[in-house]
């Protein structure tokens, strides 16, 4: 894409994703406000009613949830966007939106933890909360940007892939990348393909609303006033939607939300690679640390450093057997996180016996020369 057919502006990153919110089609957001999110309920509020759009801010987070649940059900592509004590509020409706199968988007952008923790400070430590945070077998997909320019790129993707897979897509930020300013292009409005849900085409009377028989596994679905009858709960249920306790039934179902998934990974994967044709050491990282990772991998590079680059942009589903390939002629693999260790635990299922890990608590950022120490502590060992 040419950089002259696009609109460029000077955005935050909390701005950016507004931007690609509504350019996907948003057109109903329900949030309560928190820092390090809170920009986006405020520009939400101005933006979408100009343009004959709904934002409401609800009394709190559950209801947030609760609302966006709702307007997807009646047609709406909806989104919410919190923080990482928010989202421990909306668990139980993402665990509902996940058993009934409804497409939503809802934004993380993450901040220091435990409970309030570092309101204003940037961390990664809610990335096995997004995964895990309700309860149950279930999968859903988590994506992260490391720019400004991504986050609205990336809210993009993860309103395409909601809809395309009919389930909640969670947008993982963080407070530096939200607040940073750089420039970003915004291309014409058609440039970008935007999907929406398939919606049904059988006869009304003997229609399935999550038929374990549908294409790609998503069955099409029916809009609250079109005609349909549809039976939502949270509860096992058949293909009707009607709930059931049959072992049978529960694991068709159960199987079917994960692998209509899982089946997509090759699809909806996006890692962002760099140097790893000789790569003795690589470096992993995801987020705002892979910007001085890069950084400090080039600079390792000018030393005669044989060392590679791997930024994670899907985090979940976890991408293990892409990464095992893009691996597998290091010997050895660093691991950064602004945690006490998350993403590391999936790396080392990649069976490499040398993955080292450098975490960065107290809400402060690596910088190169940290990271570049640290390669080559790691070389040497």
């Amino acid at each position: 894409m040419l950089e002259t057919e696009c609109k460029r502006l000077f955005l935050s990153g909390n701005e950016a994703l507004c931007e690609g919110a509504l350019y996907a089609g948003c057109d109903f957001y329900a949030g309560y406000p928190i820092t390090p999110a809170s920009e986006i309920i405020e520009i939400l509020s101005k933006r979408m009613p100009a343009l004959g759009r709904v934002s409401m801010q609800l009394e709190d987070e559950i209801s947030s949830l609760a609302a966006v649940i709702g307007a997807s059900l009646a047609g709406a592509k909806a989104m919410t966007a919190t923080s990482g004590p928010g989202v421990s509020l909306m668990l139980e409706n993402l665990g509902l939106a996940v058993m009934c199968e409804v497409p939503l988007v809802l934004v993380n952008i993450m901040r220091g933890g435990p409970s309030t923790g570092l309101p204003t400070k940037p961390a990664q430590g809610d990335v096995m909360q997004a995964r895990y945070g309700s309860h149950g077998d279930y999968e859903l997909v988590a994506l992260i940007p490391n720019s400004v320019q991504e986050s609205f790129d990336l809210i993009i993707d993860a309103f395409n892939i909601s809809e395309m897979l009919r389930t909640p897509v969670i947008l993982l930020s963080s407070a530096d990348v939200a607040h940073m300013r750089e420039t970003v292009f915004i291309p014409e409005e058609g440039t970008i393909p935007i999907i929406n849900r398939r919606v049904p085409s059988k006869e009304k009377t003997d229609f399935k609303p999550f038929d374990n028989n549908s294409h790609d596994l998503v069955p099409p679905m029916p809009i609250f006033g079109s005609g349909y009858n549809t039976h939502y709960t949270g509860l096992t249920h058949d293909e009707y939607g009607f709930p059931s306790d049959d072992p049978v039934v529960h694991t068709k179902l159960i199987e079917r939300l994960k692998n209509k998934i899982t089946n997509k990974i090759d699809e909806i994967t996006k890692i962002d690679t760099k140097y790893l044709e000789d790569a003795e050491l690589i470096v992993i990282s995801y987020g705002s640390p892979s910007r001085a990772a890069l950084q400090a991998i080039m600079d390792a590079r000018n030393e005669g450093l044989k060392v590679g680059y791997i930024r994670l942009i899907t985090l979940w589903p976890f991408p293990l057997d892409i990464l095992k390939k893009l691996c597998e002629s290091a010997n050895k693999l660093l691991v950064l996180e602004l945690n006490m260790g998350q993403i590391v635990n999936q790396v080392r299922l990649l069976g490499n016996e040398n993955v080292y890990f450098y975490p960065k608590l107290g809400g402060t950022l690596y910088t190169p020369i940290e990271i570049l120490s640290e390669i080559r502590r790691c070389l040497k060992k």
